[in-house]
């Protein structure tokens, strides 16, 4: 069976912190009609739900006002870029045989303003917000295997937060964390992620060799931890 290896978006493939923390400021801004700035968010801001971090700074309704008003912020927020090496690393992945694929909390139109054409070409499917239940929940691994005709002991999850990992786990898929993402190679590592990757050069077919072939996903370890 063809192996699978699937990826976050934000944190994995895009450096976005500093344009998803501007957008939450900004969303809090037009909400409370006081400038709330970056250096307000909660220190977790980062890995928690946009409906809890604009719950806490006392936002009303926050998912109508996200409906409204997180695109506009998002698109004027800072800019994003890709991590550094990461379509060559998909690239190499799809040349050793590899299907790949996106599950992202994004919406699909946002993604082709925050990604390049040459990763969506790259890609064989792409789940987004709007496709399934959102992680911690498996349903967008689990459709975006359905969609590839593959099985999760065929598949990698490559996310940065721990309910990336939680999604993974629930979908029967191996998990590798990156560790230049949100939640940071530390806070994966304690939380007892079995393999952590160190930077982005590491996408690349290397990544087959942690499908667990038969194995819990849980029981993998390589020299990537």
């Amino acid at each position: 069976m063809r192996p699978v290896v699937l990826f976050d978006v934000d944190g994995v493939l895009l450096d976005s912190r500093a344009a998803m923390l501007a957008t939450l400021a900004g969303v809090a801004t037009a909400a409370l009609g006081r400038r709330v700035t970056v250096a307000d968010l909660p220190p977790d801001a980062i890995t928690t739900p946009r409906v809890e971090v604009l719950s806490a700074l006392g936002v009303p309704n926050p998912d109508e006002l996200c409906e409204v008003w997180w695109d506009p912020a998002l698109a004027t927020a800072a800019g994003t870029a890709l991590f550094p090496g990461t379509v060559e690393g998909i690239a190499a992945l799809r040349a050793a045989g590899a299907a790949t694929g996106l599950v992202t909390l994004q919406t699909r139109d946002r993604l082709p303003w925050l990604l390049p054409p040459e990763v969506l070409d790259l890609m064989d499917t792409t789940v987004c917000r709007e496709d399934a239940e959102p992680k911690p929940a498996p349903d967008g691994i689990l459709l975006a295997l359905a969609r590839l005709g593959a099985t999760p002991r065929a598949a990698l999850f490559v996310g940065d937060t721990l309910t990336d990992r939680w999604a993974a786990f629930q979908a029967g898929a191996a998990f590798a964390g990156a560790g230049w993402g949100y939640a940071g190679r530390r806070a994966l590592t304690e939380a007892g992620c079995p393999v952590v990757l160190k930077n982005p050069a590491q996408i690349g077919p290397g990544l087959l060799d942690l499908i667990p072939s038969g194995r819990a996903p849980q029981q993998v370890t390589t020299a990537f931890s």
